[in-house]
């Protein structure tokens, strides 16, 4: 039971085919206490979606673009519990005309709402949820490399080498205090934000071909399984890392790139 009695908070789950649902799956498997989190209208469909993990956790709702909105639900979780063990920052969102080819002609305003929901929010969750890690823990994101420019994809690969640097910088201040920040790149998986970016299948397509352990884009469960394992006690020693979960596929090469 690798988080047997850990206190997590796990955000972005959205349809079963979610990563962040398959980190709450394994979480719950692993002795955790869980409660999951979604903004507005999918407050809704993220409860319908909690029924089908072994058991049903509570759902609050939280923009994380709203300091207020973080500490309420940091308050909500410090009379529950009294601590947090750590949580899974699974939120991205651009604007359509941020992706799909339109980098030269995307206005600012789209770009600052893709930046401050994928990147910096993880800085206003860490801020707003670390002093409830008086114990230390562990805090985790998900990224998709940010370190390529891929096609369609244009201001959220420029927010995800954000995220990547704000966990950096988060594991250098927060290290102190016991508080691990790592971020794990997954490979395409066919969630309903993957599914949204126009010609998503440009990446995926040839993914399970050139990565040496294969890729299914149906099955998040590798990359929920590192999730937990950052969350874990087991990852005590790392921090600041990027870790890839996407079949090997990072290390073969420019042919999409």
């Amino acid at each position: 039971m690798l988080l047997d009695g850990k206190k997590l908070l796990i955000t972005g789950v959205l349809t079963p085919q979610s990563i962040a649902f398959s980190a709450a799956k394994v979480a719950l498997e692993q002795g955790a206490d869980i409660v999951l989190t979604n903004f507005g209208r999918t407050v809704s469909l993220t409860e319908k979606t909690a029924k089908r993990l072994p058991s049903t956790p509570d759902v609050l709702d939280m923009d994380v673009t709203s300091d207020e909105q973080i500490a309420a639900v940091a308050d909500e979780l410090r009379e529950r519990w009294g601590r947090l063990d750590g949580f899974l920052h699974a939120i991205a969102f651009a604007p359509q005309d941020a992706l799909g080819g339109n980098f030269l002609n995307t206005p600012w305003e789209s770009v600052s709402t893709a930046f401050q929901t994928s990147a910096y929010s993880l800085k206003s969750l860490a801020a707003g949820m670390s002093p409830l890690m008086e114990g230390g823990g562990s805090i985790v994101s998900l990224d998709f490399d940010g370190r390529f420019a891929w096609p369609i994809y244009d201001w959220m690969g420029v927010a995800k080498a954000g995220l990547e640097s704000v966990t950096r910088y988060l594991a250098r201040d927060l290290g102190p205090r016991a508080i691990r920040v790592n971020t794990v790149s997954a490979g395409p998986i066919k969630t309903i934000a993957g599914k949204g970016i126009p010609g998503f299948e440009q990446i995926s397509g040839s993914w399970d071909r050139r990565a040496p352990l294969g890729w299914d884009v149906e099955d998040p469960t590798p990359v929920g399984n590192t999730v937990v394992f950052l969350l874990s006690d087991l990852s005590a020693g790392i921090t600041g890392e990027l870790i890839h979960v996407d079949g090997g596929f990072h290390a073969m090469g420019t042919e999409l790139r």
